[in-house]
């Protein structure tokens, strides 16, 4: 057992490492049930589709108002009590809405409220969460780093999660978030046991809108990291596009039915958990920029799979293809980022990087539904498919720069 934990969490990487592993598993869990309990409790008080959409608008629109007020906070203050006390607000507003579903007291002004303050607070713990894994460990070693909480993500939030989530759900529409506040309690316990080397204290007096600004200015000046923001941002609003209409489009257009829908997104994660364990190796062999053009050709090319594919199987195969790729781009970019960014602009840069992933991502899904009303159902993959063949082209040569980023800077 020691050997396998060795291997998974390796000695060399350090016991906050580890913390910083486990808070992320019960965090995940939490997240992943509250996936799937959310929209259902919603849907059990309301039938109306206008609240329901309102509902998931509500978690999502704190990113674009406090986004970057969440990147300055990242950078100001110490980033390890910021996720905890983030926790544990999100525990608070959980308690309340589980006393108000106990005593019959919940009502739809009730969940929308719960779900924007919960929203609100994710996008601080969130951002600040993501600078911690530079603080404890080596640049050599954050690939390894993304790699583990990438997989506990994909193994809690997308597979172990929702489904828990529903079954509790079940259970007692209380159930879901009682076990998602223990979920957050015992997620800030392991991140108050790491130890976090502290950032200098700023010179001066700061103002948020300065410090939002040098945010900007130092993203758009590094070439790499500007590159690989903008890059985020487009193949997001192409992904978005084609994933807008994914449930009509295995329901529709593959026969597959609810169930069959259920399967594609299975599909994905399950590929990703596969890839997880070659990663290491994946790094070892192939440089940081022949995987990021290797991992884009492949997105491109799933965009043209799912568009021509017209049996349930293939699109299922595709899927855990691209489950595969989204597991290894996504730990390369972040780790690409993380390597060139100074630590004291970690917040302020991701909360840039994650507004663009989120932002890209809500453009796509409008444009997906106005071009599935005009070209039918596969138009936004043939949209995706298109968009992300000429980003690729245009990018191509700059991926070698953006795989590179630390060096530039250290050279600079």
């Amino acid at each position: 057992m020691g050997r396998i934990v060795d291997a998974v969490l390796p000695v060399r990487m350090g016991t906050p490492f580890r913390w910083l592993v486990g808070s992320a598993w019960a965090g995940n869990l939490g997240d992943g049930i509250a996936l799937a309990a959310g929209p259902l409790l919603v849907a059990s008080q309301t039938s109306d589709p206008l609240l329901v959409a309102l509902a998931g608008l509500l978690q999502r629109l704190p990113w674009l108002l406090l986004g970057l007020h969440a990147g300055v906070l990242a950078d100001r203050l110490d980033r390890r009590r910021v996720v905890i006390v983030g926790d544990l607000l999100r525990a608070v507003v959980l308690v309340v809405l589980v006393a108000a579903l106990v005593t019959d007291a919940v009502n739809v002004p009730v969940v929308l409220a719960a779900m924007f303050l919960l929203g609100t607070a994710e996008v601080f713990v969130d951002t600040t969460t993501g600078t911690l894994l530079p603080m404890v460990v080596h640049k050599t070693d954050l690939g390894i780093g993304n790699a583990r909480l990438t997989t506990a993500r994909i193994t809690m939030n997308e597979l172990a999660g929702p489904a828990l989530g529903a079954a509790l759900f079940a259970a007692g529409l209380a159930w879901p978030f009682v076990v998602q506040v223990v979920c957050l309690l015992l997620g800030a316990l392991l991140i108050a046991r790491m130890a976090v080397p502290r950032l200098p204290a700023p010179e001066g007096p700061r103002h948020v809108r300065r410090d939002i600004v040098e945010g900007f200015r130092w993203t758009w000046g590094n070439r790499a990291v500007r590159t690989l923001t903008l890059t985020i941002v487009t193949f997001n609003v192409t992904y978005g596009a084609a994933w807008s209409v994914l449930v009509l489009y295995a329901t529709e257009r593959l026969d597959m039915g609810p169930v069959g829908f259920g399967l594609l997104t299975t599909a994905g994660a399950v590929g990703g958990l596969v890839a997880s364990p070659a990663y290491d190796w994946l790094e070892r062999h192939a440089s940081l920029g022949s995987i990021m053009r290797a991992g884009l050709i492949v997105e491109t090319f799933t965009h043209l799979g799912l568009a021509l594919a017209t049996t349930g199987w293939v699109a299922v195969g595709i899927m855990f293809v691209f489950g595969a790729h989204i597991f290894v781009w996504g730990t390369t970019s972040r780790t690409v980022r993380m390597r060139a960014v100074p630590a004291e602009l970690q917040g302020r840069v991701g909360s840039l990087y994650l507004i663009g992933l989120f932002g890209g991502i809500v453009v796509g899904q409008a444009l997906g539904g106005v071009i599935a009303r005009i070209w039918g159902i596969t138009g936004p993959f043939w949209f995706a498919f298109v968009g992300s063949a000429i980003i690729l082209v245009l990018i191509w040569r700059e991926l070698a720069h953006i795989a590179h980023a630390d060096e530039e800077i250290l050279a600079s």
